[in-house]
């Protein structure tokens, strides 16, 4: 029998990470996911993730905070113990505290910077060791859009986000010589929580922004996180895929 690959994800329990870690689970992955709030619901949640699949996956569960260099070593560590090696990592754990650059506190830029670029960083540093062992990885880091073109109201988060652009194509090209592919997704505006609580009037004009007219799914976002990450893809690396309707060419 054909041994499982093994995905984590960071940030896997809501929003993009959660149908991140549906897609691999349709796909016959075992999985590692992360989390940092509430875990009151994470019964249901892996309840969830296991019915888009017909295979008997395991999931281990890690409540974490990726800005903790030792608690993403730790982590690792962990799913090494359980699974033995990490084929897939898909940093997704993110945050924003957007305000104009005149208003905005100081922790809160370096709240942001701290998550999303510097956790990406501790869990890279975290698993490039074992990738190398085995000679093949994939890493699969949640960029946006705004990283891409910047945002008013979003110094914070596009700086973070145009840094995880910076830091893939740079270890794509560190990590290619050991068959370790590390690729960037940029969504656009996607249907989540965080646009959820939008006015409808809000979201409409969003949508004639996007040549679309639509604003995109988390399930749209997972099919391109998985194009990345999978065994298929041998030969794509240090690229950023837009997901978002054609705002940005």
């Amino acid at each position: 029998m054909e041994e499982r690959r093994v995905a984590l994800i960071t940030g896997g329990s809501r929003g993009i990470g959660k149908k991140v870690a549906e897609k691999f689970a349709k796909e016959g992955y075992n999985l590692v996911i992360n989390y940092v709030s509430d875990s009151t619901n994470i019964e249901e949640i892996a309840k969830e993730i296991k019915q888009t699949t017909q295979e008997e996956i395991e999931i281990l569960w890690i409540k974490a905070d990726v800005t903790d260099f030792a608690s993403c070593e730790n982590m690792i560590k962990q799913a090494i113990e359980k699974f033995g090696k990490i084929d897939v990592l898909v940093n997704n754990a993110g945050i924003t505290k957007d305000n104009l650059l005149a208003r905005m506190k100081e922790e809160e830029f370096d709240k942001v910077i701290e998550v999303n670029l510097k956790g990406s960083f501790n869990m890279t540093k975290s698993v490039i060791p074992f990738m190398m062992k085995k000679r093949y990885g994939r890493i699969v880091n949640i960029s946006s859009v705004v990283g891409v073109s910047g945002n008013s109201g979003q110094c914070n988060y596009a700086a973070s986000k145009a840094g995880i652009i910076g830091f893939t194509k740079s270890i794509a090209k560190e990590l290619a010589s050991r068959n370790i592919l590390a690729n960037c997704i940029a969504p656009g505006f996607i249907t989540t929580d965080m646009t959820n609580v939008l006015s409808e009037e809000i979201k409409q004009e969003i949508a004639k922004q996007i040549p679309l007219k639509k604003m995109g799914t988390a399930s749209e976002v997972a099919n391109a996180v998985y194009f990345f990450a999978n065994e298929e893809n041998t030969y794509i690396t240090g690229q950023v895929l837009n997901v978002d309707g054609g705002m940005v060419m």
